[in-house]
């Protein structure tokens, strides 16, 4: 018999543990839930339903479909995330334009400039500290600066579009709010792509201009695409540098392993990765013709809520899956999604933050909390993370 639907499970015991409600869905089929606009849709858990849904292309990502899970707080419109909301032919026609712009070639190729940008970062902490409220002070400059210059973005402009972006992705505020300010980023970024299309630069962005102005792509497309890598280049990053950092200072004993032995850094990215799943409240699809997932059917036109962060904490996956293992054997965890859909930049966002983090605990071993754990705040944001972090060191 079919279980009655639960509600969304949203409520963390531990800022840094996912709600607790995953644990007894990861040990059965799919299940019906009820999200917080109190529409009803299928929820996927264990790892293996997950990947199967992200990999299926009878799953739609179109999201102005009948039924498709609101979980985000924008406004939904054809094309507004671009390629993000999208099927294929048109899903990989966009997404094509913008392949080799994140190979690991050219990502490697970066790795200098990241290096002496997180330098220049931790110079100046360095200089007016301590104290210092980690988050303004290193985690959300970095992938701002490096998204910036990628793009062609104007750095000086980066309070507002910060601002505008954080705002965006809030869930305690009204929808309004959050589609307003999604609509002034359009704004200025229609105003950036347009100079861009009259004059070209040598950039990401001037690059995609070009093909607007050979008549591959339109205008709205081009602008829905720097949307897109915006606010989604900077935003992850930013908030997975920050509540790494709060991991690893309230890990003392994993922390003392990395700082004993610099090769652990990368495998402790992926680590925090899977352990963190910042975009925490998952993924959605909707079925075009009915699938078969888990052991249950999901019909036509019937809602699908992917919940990356119950998947990869899926005991059937991960040994020990509650536990930071920063040693922990390279795994296959859905924090980029996976699939088509999966993320482009996560390259880009491997190496900032390998970087970033080999460098903070190399030049300040005295890393630590300047507060009690239990006064860090949380973001209730599509993308989670901390408001501020202040250390000493």
């Amino acid at each position: 018999m079919e279980r009655a639907a639960v509600p969304f499970p949203v409520h963390r015991d531990d800022p840094l543990d996912p709600p607790a409600e995953y644990a007894g869905l990861l040990d059965g089929p799919p299940v019906r839930v009820v999200t917080p606009d109190g529409a009803e849709h299928w929820m996927v858990s264990r790892l293996a339903d997950v990947r199967a849904v992200l990999a299926d292309p009878r799953l739609s990502a179109v999201d102005t479909l009948p039924n498709f899970p609101r979980l985000l707080p924008l406004p939904v419109a054809p094309g507004a995330l671009s390629f993000l909301r999208m099927d294929d032919p048109e899903h990989a026609r966009l997404r094509r334009t913008l392949t080799a712009e994140f190979t690991v070639r050219r990502v490697n190729l970066m790795r200098p400039g990241i290096t002496d940008t997180v330098d220049a970062l931790l110079d100046a902490m360095i200089e007016q500290g301590p104290p210092a409220d980690l988050v303004p002070a290193f985690a959300l400059p970095l992938p701002s600066l490096v998204i910036c210059r990628l793009l062609g973005v104007p750095y000086r402009d980066h309070d507002f579009f910060q601002d505008r972006s954080a705002e965006s992705l809030r869930l305690d505020i009204p929808r309004g709010e959050a589609a307003a300010a999604f609509g002034e980023l359009a704004a200025y970024l229609d105003g950036l792509v347009a100079d861009k299309e009259r004059d070209p630069t040598d950039d990401l962005l001037g690059r995609v201009a070009r093909r607007v102005r050979s008549g591959e792509l339109e205008h709205g497309e081009a602008v829905a695409m720097a949307r897109l890598l915006l606010l989604a280049g900077h935003e992850t990053t930013a908030n997975m540098i920050g509540l790494g950092t709060f991991t690893l200072l309230r890990r003392p004993a994993e922390l003392a392993r990395l700082r004993a032995d610099p090769a652990l850094v990368r495998p402790a990215v992926e680590e925090l990765l899977r352990y963190l799943t910042i975009v925490h409240r998952g993924t959605q699809r909707v079925a075009r013709e009915a699938v078969e997932v888990g052991g249950v059917t999901i019909e036509a036109g019937e809602g699908v809520v992917v919940a990356l962060a119950a998947a990869d904490r899926d005991p059937g996956a991960f040994a020990d899956p509650g536990v930071f293992d920063p040693a922990r054997p390279p795994g296959h965890h859905v924090a980029f999604g996976f699939g088509a859909h999966q993320c482009i930049g996560q390259t880009l966002a491997r190496v900032e933050m390998e970087i970033a983090f080999a460098r903070l605990l190399d030049r300040l071993p005295g890393l630590a909390l300047a507060c009690p754990p239990g006064e860090v705040r949380f973001r209730d944001s599509v993308v989670y993370g901390v408001h501020a972090l202040p250390v000493t060191w």
